[in-house]
């Protein structure tokens, strides 16, 4: 049969633009449907606008230690409307060039909301299309509480796009998102307080760093309330009357849920064309990204394995080599991704926890420092940087580095090409730092922490 297409690409993130671009390069006809924004979560509701964000609301420390290095800065003010408008603007001038990035490769771009009839058939809108493979690509999306009220919450989706800044917000979760947004609203002057279920928040992480990222958004004023949640919300004016599980009640002006995201899997006629899904409407894959359709591929947020958008890219890499190169077939190693958390400190952190590593290796070796960055000496607060090594005793081998600090993704990125490459402590030890910087301290640990 001739199909209308090689391969149809079902959302036009990160993962889903680059498996169309470097398939076209590789000579296949593909197509790719969106109906929102080009760029997906991480180009407009995610990673880029919440980083320019962390900058924004960074600077009402930077006004307050300029003193110390003879600055005298005088009165300042905070435009909320210019810092959203600003951020749109480059939003937009993303997407514009994510549009010549599939124009310049050859891939057809149709926008509107994609649907499969069969395995071989896709229906955008009233125009329907053929095509020999189909690439599901679609993303996540954020979930509200089932509570009474939540209509009257909003997510991080609406949180970029604010008509105005409130005055108090209460954030819920514990997720990387809700301490992120925490730093956010509070380094803006807003009045934020956290609501968690759990005992501590950034589950998943080291427990040295989610310790150490408690302490220091207490220090900047941020109030933490972990083991309990918000039970329902009411509206009383324009203030939002939250009560929680303790049967607490707080004002605010408004409620941040950054509770989860979902795989964006309804209504893409997924079950009706033969694909099985897993908990919470995930797309199952094997190795290659197949499904239980043999023709039919997924990848990114939508797997649900790691939401990251460098995964989601190298996962659309091994699509368009997989199908269109005849190269031998590649998959991705999720050993030893370095991730960042943009909370004020950073987290930077590449391979397991301490915990998970005390379990793999009975010989674990840990160094750790804790310092007040360089800057600080100067300025007086109260802010520190956690630094972390894991070695194997058994073989040497750094298998993890952790960081709370200034610039701590920037750092990672690097440790994480040493780790990935099998480094030693040794390798480590031999390695002359640059002085002063905080970077220098992975290499000048010298006696393991006790206990």
């Amino acid at each position: 049969m001739a199909y209308d297409f090689d391969l149809f690409v079902i959302g036009a993130g990160s993962g889903g633009v680059r498996a169309a671009r470097m398939s076209a390069a590789n000579g296949g006809r593909v197509a790719v449907a969106e109906d929102r924004h080009l760029g997906g979560t991480c180009v407009n509701v995610g990673c880029v606008p919440k980083k320019l964000f962390v900058y924004g609301s960074h600077f009402s420390e930077d006004f307050e230690d300029a003193s110390a290095y003879g600055w005298d800065v005088g009165g300042t003010s905070f435009d909320w409307d210019r810092l959203r408008d600003n951020k749109t603007r480059e939003i937009e001038r993303l997407n514009g060039i994510y549009a010549g990035l599939l124009d310049n490769a050859g891939v057809t771009r149709i926008w509107g909301t994609a649907r499969l009839l069969d395995a071989h058939t896709v229906a955008v809108g009233d125009q329907t299309y053929t095509t020999e493979n189909v690439l599901i690509a679609t993303g996540s999306w954020p979930v509200l509480p089932d509570i009474p009220g939540s209509e009257h919450t909003i997510t991080s989706n609406e949180a970029f796009y604010l008509e105005k800044l409130p005055e108090r917000a209460l954030v819920l979760g514990g997720g990387y998102i809700a301490v992120e947004f925490a730093g956010i609203f509070n380094g803006l002057g807003v009045e934020t307080e956290l609501v968690y279920r759990g005992p501590l928040f950034l589950r998943g992480f080291d427990e040295g760093v989610r310790e150490c990222v408690n302490d220091e958004l207490v220090q900047k004023g941020v109030r933490l309330k972990f083991n309990d949640n918000v039970a329902r919300v009411d509206l009383d004016g324009e203030e939002r009357v939250v009560t929680l599980t303790s049967g607490e009640q707080v004002r605010t002006d408004l409620v941040l849920c950054a509770i989860g995201r979902y795989p964006k899997t309804a209504g893409l006629g997924l079950e009706e064309a033969g694909v099985k899904l897993g908990d919470f409407g995930r797309v199952l894959v094997d190795d290659y990204f197949q499904t239980s359709v043999p023709n039919i591929y997924a990848i990114g947020d939508v797997i649900d394995r790691m939401q990251l958008t460098p995964v989601a890219i190298a996962e659309g890499m091994c699509i368009a080599n997989n199908l269109f190169t005849g190269n031998p077939k590649r998959k991705v190693n999720y050993d030893n991704i370095a991730t960042a958390v943009f909370c004020q400190p950073n987290i930077g952190t590449v391979g397991p926890t301490e915990q998970e590593a005390r379990e793999r290796y009975p010989e674990l070796v840990v160094y750790e420092s804790r310092f007040r960055p360089m800057k600080h000496t100067l300025t007086g607060r109260a802010e520190h940087t956690l630094m972390k090594l894991l070695v194997n005793g058994a073989d040497d081998r750094v298998v993890a580095a952790h960081m709370v600090g200034p610039d701590a993704g920037e750092i990672i990125q690097g440790l994480s090409v040493a780790i990935t490459a099998g480094a030693t402590k040794a390798d480590f030890d031999a390695t002359i730092g640059i002085h002063p910087t905080a970077a220098e301290e992975f290499v000048t640990m010298r006696e393991p922490r006790a206990g």
